[in-house]
């Protein structure tokens, strides 16, 4: 396994993507339900956080930075032209803190010549990049497994 990851004992995964459509919604929803259906809690920024007004944005920004920072793995949609800007921060907050993190990229749009899936720097803060929600199943397992 992912030699970052070996050893923890998981509890809560951070589920980072972008939120800004229903489709969107949808699709992490399906990552969230996936990591709780394997016995994973989480914390689902839309899901955890007050409705998004002109007085709760500190709120919602100090939310997620903290669950960020309490969990113990990050999960994030990287699917899109290019990876939200939300979810690279949070993907780089959880780098800084050295989180171990799982990338779920489907989209079949190319954006790299060559092996290069996503942004290096995205790339770089991810322990693993899985391409379905099957493989993601199979990756969560082997960590769990690798943690106890």
């Amino acid at each position: 396994m992912h030699e970052i990851i070996k050893g923890m004992n998981p509890k809560t995964v951070y589920v980072a993507g972008p939120l800004f459509d229903e489709g969107e919604r949808w699709w992490i929803e399906q990552i969230e339900q996936t990591i709780t259906e394997i016995g994973f809690n989480t914390f689902l920024p839309h899901r955890d956080n007050p409705e998004k007004t002109s007085e709760t944005v500190q709120t919602i920004f100090e939310n997620n930075r903290d669950a960020i920072r309490t969990s113990d793995l990050v999960v994030a949609n990287l699917n899109g032209i290019t990876t939200d800007d939300g979810t690279a921060w949070e993907l780089g907050y959880a780098a800084a803190l050295q989180k171990p993190a799982i990338g779920v990229f489907t989209d079949w749009r190319k954006r790299f010549e060559g092996e290069e899936v996503v942004n290096l720097m995205i790339s770089r803060s991810l322990d693993t990049i899985v391409q379905s929600l099957d493989e993601l199943v199979s990756v969560l397992r082997e960590y769990r497994e690798e943690s106890k």
